[in-house]
């Protein structure tokens, strides 16, 4: 349900609806486990307006996305949870344990996406050299052709982008 107050509702309308249809679809390719997205995306509308009256939202389709899928991830927590609680009489069963799966898949998910953020707030150098090499595998000779640098370049810029994702990762992660 749209928000009540007028300047809110156009807000809501402009900055967050119009992008149901591009969360939905970008969730269904995230998650194909999860099969309905109604509660995550309402829940998703109400903590961004409810963030929205504290501070201002600069980025609301991203805030919406990153809002979204962290609702994911917690479906899941919570699925494991309830899983591991009835299933919890059957440990010496040996059944096969299949929510180890769905845990490590989230957990990957989320190195991920850490790992992506590390690599955009890289120079636009040093990112290029790096997505060359890690994505595309390409060799330092390749890279420094490509780029019309030098290898000793290609090398240094290497060496700081995996220092600075390392750094990235240290400070903004716990994994």
């Amino acid at each position: 349900m749209p928000p009540q107050d007028t300047e809110t509702a156009r807000w809501f309308a402009e900055h967050l609806q119009v992008y149901e249809t591009m969360l939905r679809a970008w969730l269904h390719s995230r998650f194909p486990q999860i099969t309905d997205f109604d509660d995550i995306i309402q829940e998703s509308y109400a903590r961004v307006l409810a963030a929205r009256t504290k501070r201002e939202v600069r980025s609301p389709k991203a805030f919406f996305f990153a809002t979204a899928r962290n609702l994911a991830y917690d479906h899941f927590r919570k699925l494991s949870v309830t899983e591991s609680n009835y299933l919890g009489e059957f440990d010496e069963l040996s059944v096969l344990d299949e929510k180890a799966d769905i845990t490590e898949t989230v957990a990957r998910n989320q190195e991920i996406e850490f790992m992506t953020q590390a690599i955009q707030s890289l120079p636009d150098r040093c990112r290029q050299v790096l997505t060359l090499r890690n994505v595309y595998g390409l060799s330092h000779k390749e890279i420094a052709e490509q780029l019309g640098i030098s290898a000793r370049t290609v090398e240094a810029q290497v060496a700081t982008g995996i220092k600075r994702c390392t750094k990235f990762m240290a400070q903004y992660c716990s994994f």
